[in-house]
C-alpha cells in the first residue's frame, strides 16, 4: 500500500484583520474544494470533500486565551477492481 505524508506549519503573530483574512481565505478553498498553504519553508495543496469532521477546543487560563479549530477528513478510497475467484474443489 502506497501512502503519502506531507506536513506544513506556520506559525506568525497577525493583527485580528489579518486573521479574518486568512480565514476568510480558508472558508473561499473549502468552498471551492481545494485548500492551498504555502510560505518560504513549503507548501500543501489539499482536496476536501464529502463530510468533513470539525473539532473546537477552547481554552482559558488566567490572562492565557486559546482557540483550536481542527477541520479533518479521509480521502475515498477507490473500489479494488480485481475480480474474487473462489473454488469449491482441489486440482
Amino acid at each position: 500500500m502506497d501512502t503519502e505524508k506531507t506536513t506544513f506549519r506556520h506559525e506568525s503573530l497577525q493583527s485580528i484583520k489579518g486573521l479574518q483574512e486568512i480565514l476568510k481565505s480558508i472558508t473561499k478553498g473549502l468552498a471551492k474544494g481545494v485548500l492551498s498553504f504555502s510560505d518560504e519553508e513549503g507548501e500543501i495543496h489539499l482536496t476536501p470533500k464529502g463530510l468533513l469532521n470539525l473539532k473546537v477546543t477552547v481554552r482559558k487560563e488566567d490572562s492565557h486565551h486559546r482557540l483550536d479549530i481542527r477541520i479533518s477528513w479521509q480521502d475515498a478510497r477507490p473500489q479494488s477492481k480485481k475480480q474474487l475467484q473462489v473454488g469449491h474443489d482441489r486440482k
